[in-house]
Protein backbone atom coordinates (compact mmCIF):
# COMPACT_ATOMS: atom_id res chain seq x y z
CA UNK A 1 0.00 0.00 0.00
CA UNK A 2 1.38 3.40 -1.04
CA UNK A 3 2.25 5.86 1.68
CA UNK A 4 0.23 9.02 2.09
CA UNK A 5 1.89 12.05 0.58
CA UNK A 6 2.67 15.31 2.31
CA UNK A 7 3.94 18.49 0.62
CA UNK A 8 6.60 20.35 2.58
CA UNK A 9 7.22 24.07 2.13
CA UNK A 10 10.95 23.63 1.58
CA UNK A 11 13.45 26.48 1.67
CA UNK A 12 16.60 24.48 2.18
CA UNK A 13 17.10 26.24 5.50
CA UNK A 14 17.78 24.54 8.80
CA UNK A 15 14.17 24.03 9.87
CA UNK A 16 12.93 22.42 6.66
CA UNK A 17 16.11 20.37 6.28
CA UNK A 18 15.38 18.80 9.67
CA UNK A 19 11.68 18.35 8.98
CA UNK A 20 12.14 15.95 6.03
CA UNK A 21 13.66 13.10 8.09
CA UNK A 22 11.48 14.06 11.08
CA UNK A 23 8.30 13.54 9.03
CA UNK A 24 9.53 10.18 7.77
CA UNK A 25 10.56 9.01 11.25
CA UNK A 26 7.42 10.15 13.04
CA UNK A 27 4.61 9.87 10.47
CA UNK A 28 5.98 7.63 7.70
CA UNK A 29 4.83 10.10 5.05
CA UNK A 30 6.08 10.19 1.48
CA UNK A 31 7.63 13.68 1.68
CA UNK A 32 7.47 15.89 -1.41
CA UNK A 33 9.60 18.98 -0.97
CA UNK A 34 8.45 22.12 -2.73
CA UNK A 35 10.61 25.23 -3.02
CA UNK A 36 8.78 28.28 -4.32
CA UNK A 37 11.20 30.69 -6.00
CA UNK A 38 10.10 34.26 -5.35
CA UNK A 39 13.45 35.70 -6.32
CA UNK A 40 15.74 34.42 -3.58
CA UNK A 41 18.57 34.10 -6.08
CA UNK A 42 21.29 31.52 -5.61
CA UNK A 43 19.53 30.08 -2.54
CA UNK A 44 17.65 27.67 -4.83
CA UNK A 45 20.83 26.21 -6.33
CA UNK A 46 21.34 22.56 -5.44
CA UNK A 47 18.13 22.37 -3.39
CA UNK A 48 16.63 19.48 -5.34
CA UNK A 49 19.64 17.24 -4.69
CA UNK A 50 19.86 18.34 -1.04
CA UNK A 51 16.17 17.62 -0.42
CA UNK A 52 16.45 14.13 -1.90
CA UNK A 53 19.60 13.42 0.13
CA UNK A 54 17.65 14.45 3.24
CA UNK A 55 14.93 11.90 2.44
CA UNK A 56 12.39 13.59 0.16
CA UNK A 57 10.99 11.44 -2.65
CA UNK A 58 11.08 14.42 -5.01
CA UNK A 59 11.55 18.16 -4.96
CA UNK A 60 9.73 20.80 -6.97
CA UNK A 61 11.42 24.14 -7.61
CA UNK A 62 8.82 26.50 -9.04
CA UNK A 63 9.73 30.02 -10.19
CA UNK A 64 6.91 32.50 -9.59
CA UNK A 65 9.07 35.62 -9.29
CA UNK A 66 7.24 37.66 -11.92
CA UNK A 67 3.84 36.67 -10.53
CA UNK A 68 5.06 37.73 -7.10
CA UNK A 69 5.90 41.19 -8.43
CA UNK A 70 2.82 41.77 -10.59
CA UNK A 71 0.11 40.17 -8.43
CA UNK A 72 1.40 40.79 -4.90
CA UNK A 73 4.08 43.49 -4.78
CA UNK A 74 2.48 45.94 -7.21
CA UNK A 75 -0.99 45.88 -5.57
CA UNK A 76 0.60 46.46 -2.15
CA UNK A 77 2.80 49.26 -3.49
CA UNK A 78 -0.13 50.94 -5.26
CA UNK A 79 -1.98 50.88 -1.94
CA UNK A 80 1.01 52.55 -0.26
CA UNK A 81 0.83 49.88 2.44
CA UNK A 82 3.63 49.94 5.02
CA UNK A 83 3.25 48.10 8.33
CA UNK A 84 3.73 50.24 11.44
CA UNK A 85 5.18 53.08 9.31
CA UNK A 86 8.40 51.19 8.57
CA UNK A 87 8.10 47.56 7.39
CA UNK A 88 7.55 47.20 3.64
CA UNK A 89 5.99 43.75 3.96
CA UNK A 90 8.59 41.77 2.01
CA UNK A 91 8.02 38.44 3.76
CA UNK A 92 4.31 39.06 4.32
CA UNK A 93 3.50 39.56 0.62
CA UNK A 94 5.28 36.37 -0.44
CA UNK A 95 3.57 33.96 1.95
CA UNK A 96 0.08 33.83 0.39
CA UNK A 97 1.60 33.16 -3.05
CA UNK A 98 3.88 30.43 -1.68
CA UNK A 99 0.94 28.80 0.11
CA UNK A 100 -1.18 29.01 -3.04
CA UNK A 101 1.47 27.14 -5.04
CA UNK A 102 1.83 24.54 -2.26
CA UNK A 103 -1.90 23.90 -2.54
CA UNK A 104 -1.58 23.50 -6.32
CA UNK A 105 1.23 20.94 -5.89
CA UNK A 106 -0.69 19.08 -3.18
CA UNK A 107 -3.69 18.73 -5.48
CA UNK A 108 -1.50 17.62 -8.37
CA UNK A 109 0.24 14.98 -6.25
CA UNK A 110 -2.87 13.80 -4.44
CA UNK A 111 -1.31 14.73 -1.09
CA UNK A 112 -3.36 14.65 2.09
CA UNK A 113 -1.43 17.33 3.95
CA UNK A 114 0.88 20.34 3.77
CA UNK A 115 3.70 20.88 6.25
CA UNK A 116 5.56 24.06 7.10
CA UNK A 117 8.52 24.80 9.35
CA UNK A 118 7.26 27.99 10.96
CA UNK A 119 7.73 28.31 14.70
CA UNK A 120 4.83 28.73 17.07
CA UNK A 121 6.02 32.24 17.86
CA UNK A 122 6.07 33.64 14.34
CA UNK A 123 3.81 35.35 11.84
CA UNK A 124 4.37 32.95 8.96
CA UNK A 125 2.43 30.09 10.55
CA UNK A 126 -0.63 32.35 10.46
CA UNK A 127 -0.04 33.49 6.88
CA UNK A 128 0.49 29.98 5.50
CA UNK A 129 -2.37 28.36 7.35
CA UNK A 130 -4.96 31.08 6.63
CA UNK A 131 -4.20 30.78 2.92
CA UNK A 132 -4.40 26.98 2.96
CA UNK A 133 -7.71 27.12 4.84
CA UNK A 134 -9.10 29.59 2.28
CA UNK A 135 -7.96 27.68 -0.82
CA UNK A 136 -8.03 24.01 0.30
CA UNK A 137 -9.95 23.57 3.55
CA UNK A 138 -9.87 19.78 3.14
CA UNK A 139 -6.08 19.51 3.43
CA UNK A 140 -4.44 18.68 6.75
CA UNK A 141 -1.81 21.07 8.06
CA UNK A 142 1.25 19.78 9.91
CA UNK A 143 3.06 22.48 11.85
CA UNK A 144 6.21 20.70 13.01
CA UNK A 145 7.23 23.18 15.69
CA UNK A 146 3.78 22.89 17.31
CA UNK A 147 3.60 19.09 17.03
CA UNK A 148 3.69 16.93 20.18
CA UNK A 149 6.36 14.74 18.58
CA UNK A 150 8.71 17.66 17.95
CA UNK A 151 11.22 17.74 20.82
CA UNK A 152 13.71 20.30 19.48
CA UNK A 153 13.63 23.65 21.23
CA UNK A 154 16.39 25.63 19.52
CA UNK A 155 18.50 25.94 16.41
CA UNK A 156 21.29 24.22 18.33
CA UNK A 157 19.02 21.20 18.83
CA UNK A 158 18.33 21.12 15.11
CA UNK A 159 22.03 21.29 14.26
CA UNK A 160 22.66 18.35 16.61
CA UNK A 161 19.78 16.42 14.97
CA UNK A 162 21.38 16.86 11.55
CA UNK A 163 24.84 15.93 12.78
CA UNK A 164 23.53 12.72 14.37
CA UNK A 165 22.08 11.66 11.01
CA UNK A 166 24.93 12.90 8.81
CA UNK A 167 22.63 15.37 7.11
CA UNK A 168 24.25 18.39 5.47
CA UNK A 169 23.48 21.57 7.42
CA UNK A 170 22.76 24.79 5.52
CA UNK A 171 24.19 26.94 8.35
CA UNK A 172 27.04 26.71 10.82
CA UNK A 173 27.16 27.42 14.53
CA UNK A 174 27.68 31.11 15.31
CA UNK A 175 26.25 32.26 11.97
CA UNK A 176 22.61 31.70 12.70
CA UNK A 177 20.82 34.87 11.70
CA UNK A 178 17.33 33.85 10.67
CA UNK A 179 16.92 35.29 7.18
CA UNK A 180 14.20 35.46 4.58
CA UNK A 181 15.06 36.63 1.08
CA UNK A 182 13.12 37.31 -2.08
CA UNK A 183 13.35 39.77 -4.96
CA UNK A 184 11.77 42.51 -2.82
CA UNK A 185 13.89 42.31 0.32
CA UNK A 186 15.93 40.34 2.83
CA UNK A 187 15.14 40.19 6.54
CA UNK A 188 17.50 39.46 9.41
CA UNK A 189 16.55 38.25 12.90
CA UNK A 190 18.42 36.67 15.81
CA UNK A 191 21.89 37.02 17.36
CA UNK A 192 22.55 40.58 18.60
CA UNK A 193 19.16 41.76 17.29
CA UNK A 194 17.46 39.91 20.15
CA UNK A 195 18.77 42.67 22.44
CA UNK A 196 16.95 45.90 21.48
CA UNK A 197 19.63 47.88 23.28
CA UNK A 198 22.37 46.63 20.98
CA UNK A 199 23.19 48.15 17.59
CA UNK A 200 22.96 45.85 14.57
CA UNK A 201 26.24 44.53 13.24
CA UNK A 202 25.62 45.93 9.77
CA UNK A 203 29.13 45.20 8.49
CA UNK A 204 28.51 41.49 9.05
CA UNK A 205 24.80 41.40 8.32
CA UNK A 206 24.04 43.31 5.12
CA UNK A 207 23.54 41.29 1.94
CA UNK A 208 21.88 43.59 -0.61
CA UNK A 209 23.81 46.79 -0.10
CA UNK A 210 26.13 48.94 1.98
CA UNK A 211 25.71 51.20 4.98
CA UNK A 212 24.78 54.78 3.99
CA UNK A 213 28.14 56.05 5.28
CA UNK A 214 29.90 53.61 2.94
CA UNK A 215 27.93 54.68 -0.14
CA UNK A 216 29.49 56.86 -2.89
CA UNK A 217 30.07 60.56 -2.20
CA UNK A 218 28.25 61.47 -5.43
CA UNK A 219 24.50 61.07 -5.85
CA UNK A 220 22.93 58.85 -8.53
CA UNK A 221 20.18 60.43 -10.66
CA UNK A 222 17.48 58.06 -11.93
CA UNK A 223 14.09 58.36 -13.59
CA UNK A 224 11.12 56.00 -13.32
CA UNK A 225 8.14 55.87 -15.67
CA UNK A 226 4.74 54.69 -14.38
CA UNK A 227 1.54 53.71 -16.16
CA UNK A 228 -1.58 53.53 -14.00
CA UNK A 229 0.55 53.14 -10.87
CA UNK A 230 2.79 50.41 -12.33
CA UNK A 231 6.51 51.04 -12.99
CA UNK A 232 7.36 50.29 -16.62
CA UNK A 233 10.72 51.93 -17.37
CA UNK A 234 13.97 52.88 -15.66
CA UNK A 235 16.01 55.76 -17.06
CA UNK A 236 13.84 55.72 -20.18
CA UNK A 237 14.36 52.01 -20.87
CA UNK A 238 11.32 49.73 -20.86
CA UNK A 239 11.90 46.69 -18.67
CA UNK A 240 9.97 43.64 -17.56
CA UNK A 241 9.06 43.57 -13.83
CA UNK A 242 11.90 41.25 -12.78
CA UNK A 243 14.60 43.16 -14.68
CA UNK A 244 13.37 46.52 -13.41
CA UNK A 245 13.26 45.52 -9.75
CA UNK A 246 16.62 43.77 -10.04
CA UNK A 247 18.18 46.93 -11.46
CA UNK A 248 16.64 49.08 -8.73
CA UNK A 249 17.92 46.72 -6.05
CA UNK A 250 21.43 47.15 -7.41
CA UNK A 251 21.18 50.95 -7.57
CA UNK A 252 19.55 51.18 -4.16
CA UNK A 253 22.00 48.79 -2.53
CA UNK A 254 25.01 50.67 -3.87
CA UNK A 255 23.65 53.89 -2.37
CA UNK A 256 22.70 52.51 1.05
CA UNK A 257 18.95 52.80 0.40
CA UNK A 258 16.23 50.92 2.28
CA UNK A 259 17.87 49.66 5.50
CA UNK A 260 15.54 49.71 8.51
CA UNK A 261 15.73 48.43 12.08
CA UNK A 262 12.26 47.89 13.53
CA UNK A 263 10.71 46.54 16.71
CA UNK A 264 7.38 45.32 15.37
CA UNK A 265 4.20 43.83 16.79
CA UNK A 266 3.73 40.27 15.59
CA UNK A 267 0.31 38.78 14.85
CA UNK A 268 0.65 36.43 17.83
CA UNK A 269 1.01 39.31 20.29
CA UNK A 270 4.71 39.64 21.02
CA UNK A 271 7.18 42.24 19.83
CA UNK A 272 10.13 41.17 17.70
CA UNK A 273 13.07 42.98 16.22
CA UNK A 274 14.28 42.70 12.67
CA UNK A 275 16.54 44.46 10.21
CA UNK A 276 15.16 44.69 6.69
CA UNK A 277 16.92 45.59 3.46
CA UNK A 278 14.51 46.76 0.76
CA UNK A 279 16.60 48.86 -1.64
CA UNK A 280 14.58 48.74 -4.87
CA UNK A 281 11.24 48.64 -3.11
CA UNK A 282 12.00 51.77 -1.10
CA UNK A 283 12.79 53.62 -4.32
CA UNK A 284 9.56 52.43 -5.96
CA UNK A 285 7.42 53.51 -3.00
CA UNK A 286 9.00 56.97 -2.96
CA UNK A 287 8.60 57.45 -6.72
CA UNK A 288 5.00 56.24 -6.66
CA UNK A 289 4.23 58.55 -3.75
CA UNK A 290 5.66 61.55 -5.62
CA UNK A 291 3.47 60.80 -8.63
CA UNK A 292 0.35 60.40 -6.49
CA UNK A 293 0.97 63.80 -4.91
CA UNK A 294 0.72 65.24 -8.41
CA UNK A 295 -2.15 63.17 -9.82
CA UNK A 296 -4.61 62.53 -6.97
CA UNK A 297 -7.05 65.07 -5.58
CA UNK A 298 -6.94 66.02 -1.91
CA UNK A 299 -9.86 63.90 -0.65
CA UNK A 300 -8.90 60.76 -2.58
CA UNK A 301 -5.29 60.97 -1.42
CA UNK A 302 -6.33 61.57 2.20
CA UNK A 303 -8.71 58.61 2.25
CA UNK A 304 -6.19 56.38 0.49
CA UNK A 305 -3.59 57.04 3.20
CA UNK A 306 -6.09 55.80 5.80
CA UNK A 307 -6.87 52.72 3.73
CA UNK A 308 -3.15 51.96 3.43
CA UNK A 309 -2.92 51.28 7.16
CA UNK A 310 -5.68 48.65 7.02
CA UNK A 311 -4.27 47.18 3.83
CA UNK A 312 -0.89 46.72 5.51
CA UNK A 313 -2.52 45.04 8.51
CA UNK A 314 -4.32 42.56 6.24
CA UNK A 315 -1.15 41.67 4.36
CA UNK A 316 0.92 41.39 7.53
CA UNK A 317 -1.67 39.12 9.16
CA UNK A 318 -2.00 36.78 6.19
CA UNK A 319 -5.51 37.91 5.25
CA UNK A 320 -4.80 38.16 1.52
CA UNK A 321 -7.59 35.91 0.29
CA UNK A 322 -10.40 37.79 2.02
CA UNK A 323 -13.36 39.85 0.78
CA UNK A 324 -12.04 43.00 2.44
CA UNK A 325 -8.67 42.72 0.71
CA UNK A 326 -10.43 42.20 -2.61
CA UNK A 327 -12.59 45.28 -2.01
CA UNK A 328 -9.63 47.44 -1.01
CA UNK A 329 -7.80 46.37 -4.17
CA UNK A 330 -10.76 47.49 -6.26
CA UNK A 331 -10.70 50.93 -4.61
CA UNK A 332 -6.94 51.29 -5.04
CA UNK A 333 -7.08 50.31 -8.71
CA UNK A 334 -9.71 52.98 -9.33
CA UNK A 335 -7.40 55.62 -7.86
CA UNK A 336 -4.51 54.59 -10.13
CA UNK A 337 -6.17 55.39 -13.46
CA UNK A 338 -4.34 58.71 -13.67
CA UNK A 339 -1.14 57.79 -11.81
CA UNK A 340 0.95 57.94 -14.97
CA UNK A 341 4.11 59.91 -15.53
CA UNK A 342 7.83 60.22 -14.90
CA UNK A 343 9.59 60.72 -11.57
CA UNK A 344 13.23 61.73 -11.20
CA UNK A 345 15.11 60.95 -7.98
CA UNK A 346 18.62 61.32 -6.63
CA UNK A 347 19.94 58.43 -4.54
CA UNK A 348 22.51 59.62 -2.02
CA UNK A 349 23.86 57.89 1.09
CA UNK A 350 20.60 56.29 2.20
CA UNK A 351 18.47 59.23 1.07
CA UNK A 352 16.02 59.50 -1.82
CA UNK A 353 15.79 63.10 -3.00
CA UNK A 354 12.99 64.17 -5.40
CA UNK A 355 14.36 65.78 -8.56
CA UNK A 356 11.22 66.54 -10.57
CA UNK A 357 7.92 64.91 -11.55
CA UNK A 358 5.83 65.19 -14.73
CA UNK A 359 2.48 63.69 -15.71
CA UNK A 360 -0.12 64.22 -18.44
CA UNK A 361 -2.70 63.99 -15.63
CA UNK A 362 -1.05 66.50 -13.31
CA UNK A 363 -3.47 68.46 -11.14
CA UNK A 364 -0.86 71.15 -10.57
CA UNK A 365 -1.46 74.44 -12.39
CA UNK A 366 1.38 76.94 -12.45
CA UNK A 367 -0.98 79.77 -13.33
CA UNK A 368 -3.04 79.09 -10.20
CA UNK A 369 -0.24 78.17 -7.79
CA UNK A 370 2.14 81.01 -8.68
CA UNK A 371 2.12 84.33 -6.82
CA UNK A 372 1.09 86.08 -10.03
CA UNK A 373 -2.67 86.68 -10.29
CA UNK A 374 -4.13 84.69 -13.17
CA UNK A 375 -7.49 84.28 -14.87
CA UNK A 376 -8.59 81.26 -12.76
CA UNK A 377 -7.89 82.71 -9.34
CA UNK A 378 -8.78 86.04 -7.74
CA UNK A 379 -7.05 86.75 -4.42
CA UNK A 380 -10.16 88.56 -3.17
CA UNK A 381 -12.20 85.34 -3.41
CA UNK A 382 -10.30 84.05 -0.38
CA UNK A 383 -12.06 86.53 1.91
CA UNK A 384 -15.47 84.96 1.50
CA UNK A 385 -14.02 81.47 1.76
CA UNK A 386 -12.27 82.27 5.03
CA UNK A 387 -15.40 83.87 6.46
CA UNK A 388 -17.47 80.76 5.75
CA UNK A 389 -14.74 78.27 6.64
CA UNK A 390 -14.16 79.94 9.98
CA UNK A 391 -17.78 80.76 10.83
CA UNK A 392 -18.18 78.11 13.52
CA UNK A 393 -14.90 79.16 15.16
CA UNK A 394 -16.00 82.80 15.14
CA UNK A 395 -19.34 81.96 16.81
CA UNK A 396 -17.56 79.97 19.53
CA UNK A 397 -15.26 82.93 20.06
CA UNK A 398 -18.18 85.32 20.34
CA UNK A 399 -19.65 83.13 23.07
CA UNK A 400 -16.34 82.92 24.94
CA UNK A 401 -16.02 79.18 24.39
CA UNK A 402 -12.55 79.14 22.80
CA UNK A 403 -10.03 77.52 25.15
CA UNK A 404 -6.59 79.10 25.42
Amino acid sequence: MAKEKIVLAYSGGLDTTVIIPWLKENYDYDVIACCIDVGQGKETEGLEERAVRSGASKCYIIDVTEEFITDYIYPTMKAGAIYETTYMLGTSMARPLIAKVLVDVAKKEGAVAICHGCTGKGNDQVRFELTIKALAPDLKIVAAWRDDKWDMQSREDELAYCEARNIECPIKKGDSYSRDRNIWHISHEGLELEDPGQAPNYEKMLKLGVRPQDAPDEGTLISLDFEKGIPVALNGEKMDPVALLTALNKLGGENGIGIVDILENRVVGMKSRGVYETPGGTILYKAHEQLEHMCLDKQTYAYKTQLAVKYAELVYSGEWFTPLHEALDAFVDSTQETVTGTVKLVLYKGNIIPAGTTSPYSLYSESIASFTTGELYNHKDASGFINLFGLSMKIRGMKGLTKI
